[in-house]
């Protein structure tokens, strides 16, 4: 089976070499020459254009785009849409909102251009793990997929589902991050609590990894934390900033709409921009008030 690849960071550039070793010829195209070079060496075949991609590729096409959502997905489907014909398939298996994804997809239907919107999970380490992909599709261009999800996921049966139609499997990828979001900021902060109860003196590393057999909190989440405390618990080098990517603010956001209590994740989205708040000005006035209505000192800033 063809498939052309546009982006080949480090998610689609991991993904395209699972695809090539379960035996996929890929194709595919990265602003970046060098990406596609490569991954040249492990049989992708490289091409220099969207143009040379479409029409080196057999119809009906599919063509899978892993490129940063927001505007550049937008020109870049706009593009494709030019170049594609009807009965092709175009993928998007960026973090893009729900919405933007069904519209699109009814843009592309104009033109007889499927599209399916795919939530993928698994980060660097989907080349060797295999990834989670939650895909909004309408059944015919779910079953062209499929041979291809059965590729890139942990086995053929797992990790992968048909989450509904188009824009399915971007809110189910949006509900994915915020939960990804809560279960972090419990994580840190249970441990932090941890290191500052100085009187035990407790390794982190050694209770991070005594967790991660046959408690109920075990998960990929502490496996990586665990790994990262056995080298460095202090943290120093690490600037106490969290970014947020989006999916968190629009899972809130659909929260409220909806009418869905969700205060675990609304505090851990809340925790991210605390963190971000370089000025921190709204602690500056709480210090402010302590000391007008009741004397306490103010801390003077360095």
């Amino acid at each position: 089976m063809n498939v052309g690849f546009v982006g080949l960071g480090k998610m689609g550039g991991n993904m395209a070499r699972r695809l090539l070793r379960a035996g996929f010829k890929v194709a595919g195209y990265d602003p970046n020459p060098s990406a596609s070079q490569t991954l040249a060496a492990g049989g992708l075949r490289a091409v220099a254009s969207l143009e040379f991609l479409v029409y080196g590729l057999p119809v009906p096409r599919t063509v899978w785009l892993m490129v940063p959502a927001g505007e550049i997905t937008e020109k870049t489907i706009a593009h494709l849409a030019n170049l594609l014909s009807a009965a092709d398939l175009i993928v998007d298996g960026g973090n893009a909102h729900y919405k933007d994804s069904q519209r699109r997809a009814l843009l592309l239907a104009e033109r007889g251009i499927g599209f399916a919107d795919i939530g993928v999970s698994g980060g660097v380490w989907g080349f060797d793990n295999g990834y989670g992909l939650m895909m909004g599709a309408r059944p015919e261009a779910a079953q062209q997929l499929t041979p291809i999800l059965q590729a890139l996921a942990p086995t053929p049966g797992t990790g992968w589902v048909h989450a509904g139609p188009v824009g399915a499997g971007h809110f189910a990828k949006m509900v994915h991050n915020g939960i990804e979001y809560g279960m972090m900021q419990a994580l840190a902060e249970g441990l932090n609590l941890l290191r500052k109860k100085k009187e035990f003196g407790f390794d982190l590393a050694g209770l991070a990894e005594a967790w991660r057999h046959g408690t109920v909190i075990r998960s990929w989440l502490l496996d990586l934390t665990a790994e990262y405390l056995t080298t460095d618990q202090n943290l120093e080098g690490i600037a106490p900033v969290v970014a947020d990517s989006g999916e968190g603010r629009w899972m809130v956001g659909e929260a409220v709409e909806l009418g869905v209590p969700i205060p675990v994740i609304t505090q851990a989205l809340y925790a991210r921009f605390e963190s971000q708040d370089q000025e921190a000005y709204d602690h500056r006035l709480l210090a402010v008030m302590r000391k007008m209505f009741g004397g306490h000192s103010v801390t003077a800033a360095e």
